[in-house]
This record gives C-alpha cells, sequence and structure tokens, in this order.
C-alpha cells in the first residue's frame, strides 16, 4: 500500500528548502533539477485536472480555506508528495514576488521530445522559431488552449518554456498543451514523415491568410520576435500567408500573429 506524502512548516528564511526552491527561479538551476515552480490556485488546479499534481505543494500560513486547494493537497500527500506551509514573507522570498498568490508548487518538467506528440490528436499545432520572449511563449500556450490545438512545438533556441514568468503567462495552458522542444532540421524531418501542413505567417510569395486552403493537421508558424523567420525555413513550408498591415507597423507581435492565424485555421477546418 503506498504511503501518503508529509506535511511541515518552514518558518526561517534561511532554511536550506527556502533556498532551493528560490533556485528554480533561475535556468541552470532548473535544468539540473528538472523542476519548475508554478503559482496560484488556478493554474496548479489546472494541472491537477490535467493529471499532473505537484511533487512540492507551498503554502501561505494566511491562506483562506478553499475546496480547490483541500483538493490540492489531498492529490499531493495522496502521490507522496510534501505539502509546506509558510509565512507569506518567505513565500515571496520564494516565487519573487512582493504579494506572491497563498499556493505555489514544484513540478517535474515534461518529456518535451517530439515522440510524444501524435500529430492526428489535434487539427491544429503552433509552432514557434527562436521565440525569445517568455511572455509570447506563454501566451501561445494560452491560445494554444483556446483554439484546440494540440501543443506547442519550439523550434531552435527559444525561452525557457519552464521560467516562472512563462508559466504564469499560459494562465495553466502548460499543464493543458504537449510542449515539445526541436531543432529545425529534427522537426522537419519528424513532420515529412506523416501527415501534415506546414504553414508560415510571411510576406514571401504569400497569399492572403482568410480562405486560404488550410488542412488539418496544420502546423501554424511564426518566427522569431524581431527577425521573423530565415528564408529557408519559409521555403521549406507547404503554404505562406500575410495578414494585413493597415497601419505604419510592418508587423504583429509573433504570439498575436499565431493568435489570429490559428483562429483563421479554426474557422477554415
Amino acid at each position: 500500500m503506498m504511503q501518503p506524502g508529509m506535511r511541515r512548516e518552514i518558518t526561517g528564511f534561511s532554511n536550506p528548502t527556502v533556498k532551493y526552491l528560490r533556485s528554480l527561479r533561475e535556468k541552470k538551476h532548473r535544468k539540473q533539477a528538472r523542476q519548475f515552480l508554478a503559482e496560484g490556485l488556478r493554474l496548479l488546479t489546472d494541472a491537477r485536472e490535467s493529471g499532473r499534481v505537484p511533487e512540492t505543494l507551498v503554502l501561505s500560513t494566511a491562506r483562506d480555506a478553499h475546496p480547490l486547494l483541500t483538493a490540492l493537497e489531498e492529490a499531493v500527500l495522496a502521490a507522496r508528495g510534501e505539502v509546506i506551509e509558510t509565512t507569506p514573507d518567505i513565500l515571496a522570498k520564494i516565487t519573487g514576488k512582493d504579494n506572491p498568490q497563498a499556493i505555489a508548487g514544484v513540478f517535474a518538467e515534461f518529456d518535451t521530445s517530439l515522440e510524444t506528440i501524435e500529430r492526428d490528436a489535434a487539427p491544429i499545432w503552433l509552432v514557434a522559431q527562436a521565440l525569445r520572449d517568455p511572455g509570447n511563449l506563454g501566451t501561445m500556450l494560452r491560445t494554444g488552449d483556446a483554439i484546440g490545438a494540440g501543443g506547442l512545438i519550439l523550434v531552435d533556441d527559444c525561452a525557457d518554456p519552464f521560467s516562472v514568468e512563462a508559466v504564469r503567462a499560459s494562465m495553466g495552458a502548460i499543464f493543458t498543451q504537449r510542449l515539445v522542444q526541436a531543432r529545425w532540421d529534427e522537426f522537419v524531418s519528424w513532420l515529412r514523415g506523416g501527415s501534415g501542413q506546414l504553414v508560415a505567417a510571411s510576406l514571401r510569395n504569400a497569399v492572403p491568410y482568410r480562405g486560404a486552403p488550410y488542412a488539418a493537421p496544420c502546423f501554424v508558424l511564426v518566427g522569431n520576435e524581431s527577425q521573423g523567420l530565415p528564408e529557408a525555413y519559409e521555403a521549406a513550408c507547404d503554404l505562406r500567408v500575410t495578414m494585413p498591415m493597415k497601419g505604419r507597423a510592418d508587423s504583429l507581435n509573433a504570439a498575436v500573429a499565431a493568435a489570429v492565424l490559428g483562429y483563421e485555421v479554426l474557422a477554415s477546418l
């Protein structure tokens, strides 16, 4: 019979556990530990409902009672995890926020290999190349959830999807969307090994995005925030589409472009 987890209280800033939890805000420590932080009752509830339970749950002693919080505690203890109670000041030190929410969790990083994808499991997938802003990354995960995408494929050197900023911006979608990291050659080789239409938001030999011939599973590709997609990457796409720019700006924010194009694909399939 599986033994339940444990509970304990931390009252000192110098406690080694506090130091360790704080270190997860830094990429090198996250990679070493293969763990990441997530904060907030809604976000952690999305994780639990998606089948992911934190290995460690950190609760503020100033928290209010809530049935969802109780359900989280029970799930963590049943999975032999740890529940830690601490002061709001120590929780603020852990999360790096002056006014943290009353709950944070430590999760194991996911398997982000291409082999985890079943391409026909969803009609739409989002793909980002060299995306550098964690806020944009989180927003694309959130967009994917909204349009019923299967997940987000990060190509080449992107921002860390497990950073506190990206996780927070995803509003829980990091737990509902499949997340993959790959190099371009690896991704294209995998894609061409089965069905899948690769569509790029582009200005080169592109057709209007409205009414374009989209086909499922459709992989919607956007490029780096400042440089866009390399020309060779665009040339490898099955379809290049453009969105009208009525003002002086010559492009949309990468995450916004993915959302606009994603909703058009959704309406067309």
